[in-house]
């Protein structure tokens, strides 16, 4: 189902592949003014995607069919190992991770996995992960560390499971725990924002020597709907508090944020996943790259000075 701001372009390509069979089932030459409306199109899918509102990105981060964790797994890495449970309490399917080869270098992954449909979306309560998956998560920063190998995460998640059976097992302290786990380790740390990155559900995984963004994910302290009911009393004001909260890539970029936009293909990840996947191979290998040649104290320091940078003021 097309967003709002979509709608046009949807309808006119519905037009274009509507003259395109009639032309071939009929015989009749119509490629001039299939050529136009193509034109036509183009133009209009350029005025769009170039211009869109920061609620607009909110909106297309959550369009189904963008890429998930385990997709971006398997279709840039080899070997991979999924490694199941927290040795704790149980198996969160909101987080999934393990060992992983990419470009020959053994690496140990993890991030948010969303479902593709409602069934897989409710056996993952939508990637929004119980304590145990971000125990899941710091018991594989302990093997990267362990057997120094770069730990790579990717994150997708509206927020960590605010219910009461998450907060009696502990959710706001494991969510501290990660963040200072994730903040010590000695082997290079990468944080791909794919989709949602909403708040300490988010920040668990995202201490990273870089953080990467896709060009139409976000990421943010609440999500639009929750800081229009905190503010206004009203989440159907979420535009007014997207552009407010100033989370789409391109502001994190100029805040310093993030490191690095992965550009996405015309009209968002999910019309060309394969092409994303490429794009985020791309930039995966050059910040590994970029990193490869720190020594394990370099990191850590490198990690911490990243953080401490972060935040403006003025006097």
């Amino acid at each position: 189902m097309p967003l709002e701001f979509e709608k046009p372009i949807e309808e006119l390509e519905a037009k274009i592949a509507e003259l395109e069979g009639f032309a071939a089932s009929s015989g009749v030459d119509l490629s001039g003014e299939i050529q136009v409306l193509r034109e036509r199109l183009a133009q209009l899918k350029s005025e769009t995607f170039e211009n869109l509102s920061r609620w607009e990105r909110v909106q297309l981060a959550r369009t189904p069919g963008r890429p998930t964790t385990l997709e971006v797994i398997g279709g840039i890495m080899t070997e991979f190992v999924e490694l199941y449970g927290d040795r704790t309490y149980g198996e969160d399917p909101a987080v999934v991770g393990g060992l992983a080869r990419f470009e020959g270098t053994s690496v140990v992954v993890a991030g948010h996995q969303k479902g593709r449909d409602t069934k897989e979306n409710i056996r993952r309560n939508f990637a929004m992960p119980h304590p145990e998956g971000y125990r899941k998560a710091m018991r594989l920063m302990d093997l990267a560390d362990r057997f120094g190998r770069p730990f790579i995460a990717f994150i997708d998640t509206p927020g960590a499971y605010p219910g009461i059976s998450a907060e009696e097992r502990g959710q706001a302290w494991v969510i501290a725990q990660s963040i200072q786990r994730m903040a010590r380790l000695r082997v290079p740390a990468i944080a791909i924002i794919l989709g949602e990155g909403g708040s300490g559900g988010a920040l668990a995984i995202g201490v990273g020597n870089r953080v990467l963004i896709l060009e139409n994910a976000w990421y943010s302290v609440i999500s639009p709907e929750s800081c229009a009911a905190i503010l206004w009393r009203d989440a159907k004001e979420a535009a007014k508090a997207a552009e407010a909260l100033k989370l789409s890539a391109p502001d994190l970029l100029s805040l310093g944020i993030v490191d690095q936009i992965i550009p996405e293909p015309s009209g968002g990840a999910h019309r060309d996943p394969a092409a994303t996947l490429v794009n985020i191979k791309q930039a995966l290998a050059a910040t590994l790259k970029e990193l490869s040649s720190l020594g394990p104290e370099e990191l850590f320091e490198d990690r911490y000075q990243r953080f401490r940078g972060l935040g403006r003021y003025q006097t």
